[in-house]
């Protein structure tokens, strides 16, 4: 099905992102993101991986976003997994991409449950699974995801209604739990 795609669109901060920065204010930042501060890291990361003020350095963008998912921000937790899905600034692995786009939705992500959807749509780091790619859409539809909501319309039509039964019940139930395990 060529119209379920992954809406792999880097998250943006609070920050004002259509501009660069200053060697100050970049060094301000490095300051704040080496004291170990999250939201620092994730802005780095944010400033490297579009060159703003900086040589675009997508190695670099990946080295701030870990440090900031590590420490549990969802937004650098979805943008590093989709630095591993795409391949940008790592080598593309699909496995690790999951594990961060989970470890996001988990915390209610829906870009990065809407990512989990075409993951277990087109089999990549998981098996192929409708059911789980319909729940995972359903979740981030829930909240107002677009992509996720027109995908999970388009997959209806490719399975079977005791099938959308399971996932809309599943869906329940992993909402129910706060996005956890739901795998």
């Amino acid at each position: 099905m060529k119209a379920i795609t992954a809406a792999l669109l880097l998250s943006l901060s609070a920050m004002a992102l259509a501009q660069d920065f200053s060697p100050d204010e970049i060094a301000e930042y490095t300051a704040a993101a080496e004291q170990g501060n999250a939201a620092a890291q994730y802005n780095l990361g944010n400033i490297y991986e579009r060159g703003l003020g900086v040589p675009e350095d997508d190695a670099t963008a990946v080295k701030w976003y870990r440090k900031a998912a590590e420490q549990g921000d969802a937004d650098a937790q979805y943008n590093l997994g989709v630095m591993y899905d795409k391949g940008l600034g790592v080598p593309q692995d699909y496995a690790t991409a999951l594990k961060w786009y989970t470890t996001a939705a988990e915390q209610g992500k829906a870009q990065a449950q809407s990512n989990l959807g075409v993951m277990y749509y087109n089999g990549e780091g998981v098996p192929e699974d409708k059911v789980m790619a319909y729940i995972w859409w359903n979740l981030a539809a829930a909240q107002g995801n677009e992509k996720a909501k027109e995908n999970k319309d388009l997959l209806k039509e490719e399975m079977a209604s005791s099938q959308i039964g399971e996932a809309q019940t599943l869906s329940r139930e992993c909402l129910a739990k706060d996005y956890k395990n739901c795998g």
